[in-house]
């Protein structure tokens, strides 16, 4: 039974890096229940405390990865319906178009927003671009906490 725990696991890791940059995967939620079949191995255990922290760890990235385009098209400097849009074109990509929908919808919502506002083109390009820098600072993002969940499981494993 350990060897399949462990061989999930592994699987289960490569999709939570693979995940970071592809929408249609839940990275450091794979990557996390890489740790917990890890852990429910009979010679590899993680304490309570580590697996509650890096479960909260999780949940907060997986968060911030929906925030975190709004917030680059703010950066970018988008008005206020810009960031509507963003907001409005990352709910409608998630809704109708996944899971591509998380990268074109903010970006788009943020760059119609910024249009219909009577911003112009360049404006309205540069609140997307925004957008789109959030959704790779989201990755980014993912990729730190996937690839240190995927260092500690092999580190307790080789251990």
């Amino acid at each position: 039974m350990d060897y399949f725990l462990i061989i999930s696991g592994i699987l289960l890791m490569i999709g939570g890096i693979a995940g970071c940059a592809l929408p249609v995967l839940p990275g450091p939620p794979l990557s996390y229940l890489g740790l917990l079949l890890l852990h429910f191995t009979s010679g590899h255990e993680f304490t309570p405390r580590f697996l509650l922290i890096w479960g909260l760890i999780t949940l907060l990235v997986t968060l911030i990865d929906y925030l975190i385009p709004v917030w680059g098209a703010k950066k970018f400097g988008a008005s206020r319906p810009g960031i509507r849009g963003s907001i409005i074109g990352l709910v409608i990509g998630l809704i109708f178009f996944p899971p591509f929908g998380i990268i074109i919808g903010p970006f788009a919502g943020a760059v119609i927003g910024e249009l219909l506002s009577g911003k112009n083109t360049p404006h309205a390009l540069r609140a997307g671009f925004g957008s789109f820098a959030g959704f790779l600072a989201g990755v980014l993002l993912k990729l730190v906490a996937s690839g240190m969940m995927t260092w500690y499981f092999f580190e307790t494993l080789i251990t």
